[in-house]
């Protein structure tokens, strides 16, 4: 039912320290430890549910990006904010590509995909999860692939996404891999992952609510992300900040170490770790990496 991870996918190294424990606070309240590989230092759960019985750790109401339910407070602001970062994620596309073919791997129930429609986009997905799946593609109109096998019968792309996906896949490495083949010559891969080195990691700690056991495999920095970029011959064309998300992982992170809603001084904390992010490497909460060749 578990596995212990015995070699780290970016740097191949085989030793690991324990850094902290986690629980999981969504769907099973069980305690999962994160590792740290001593040679490039990349967070990973370790042990970990394997392939086949991770699927019961998505399984909640809670859980929105394969739900799309407003049940909560906190689901609810998501929803409203939503909304407005939908725009900012097309706008950064059309910064590099004003018109084009977009891929959204791990496209959940397709807000994403919908909004790339409407500015003009071709789009296609890929979500494994059958229950988001059916919603994006109803939503969208089109066929979405349950994996990336299915997608090579497609045309290549001018633009991948990854929002908040990396950190869910088994082997980050090969993704990219995978990915970069899907990607035309001059495409870009655009990937937003939390960022384990941000203020409200550190206010938090074991409840910060982005390390998400045991669905977040793995939990990166900056250099984590470049290194992945160079094993693939890819560059970090820039680093842009996903200011929202701090709010929202606090009022989580909040919820989870007190109880409550945790929507007050998780607002505060949010705020604080955004004015922090700027005076200290912009290490916000979660970060928005743009790849190219």
């Amino acid at each position: 039912m578990y596995e212990k991870v015995e070699v780290c996918p970016i740097c191949k190294g085989t030793e690991f320290a324990n850094e902290i424990i986690c629980t999981d606070h969504t769907v099973s309240k069980e305690s999962f430890a994160i590792v740290s590989c001593k040679s490039c230092n990349l967070w990973i759960t370790s042990p970990r549910p394997t392939a086949t019985k991770i699927g019961k750790y998505y399984q909640s109401d809670a859980y929105i990006s394969h739900t799309n339910k407003a049940n909560n407070p906190i689901n609810v602001l998501y929803k409203i904010v939503r909304s407005i970062t939908l725009k900012q994620k097309t706008n950064l596309l059309k910064k590099y590509k004003p018109k084009g073919k977009v891929l959204d791997y791990g496209c959940g129930t397709g807000d994403f995909l919908l909004a790339c429609k409407k500015s003009g986009f071709s789009i296609s997905g890929i979500e494994p999860d059958e229950s988001a799946r059916k919603q994006a593609a109803e939503k969208n109109k089109i066929r979405i692939n349950a994996n990336i096998k299915e997608h090579e019968k497609s045309d290549k792309v001018d633009i991948i996404t990854l929002w908040h996906v990396l950190e869910h896949v088994p082997d980050p490495n090969d993704i990219i891999k995978k990915l970069k083949k899907r990607l035309n010559k001059d495409g870009i891969l655009i990937i937003a992952v939390p960022n384990r080195e941000s203020l409200d990691a550190k206010l938090y700690n074991e409840y910060w609510a982005a390390y998400d056991v045991p669905r977040h495999l793995f939990h990166f920095n900056k250099l984590n992300i470049k290194k992945l970029a160079r094993n693939r011959n890819l560059k970090v064309k820039e680093i842009v900040p996903q200011n929202f998300d701090a709010f929202y992982v606090s009022m989580l992170s909040e919820k989870y170490s007190k109880g409550g809603s945790g929507l007050v001084n998780g607002l505060i904390n949010g705020l604080k770790s955004n004015q922090w992010a700027k005076k200290n490497d912009k290490n916000y909460s979660s970060l928005i990496y743009i790849l190219s060749r």
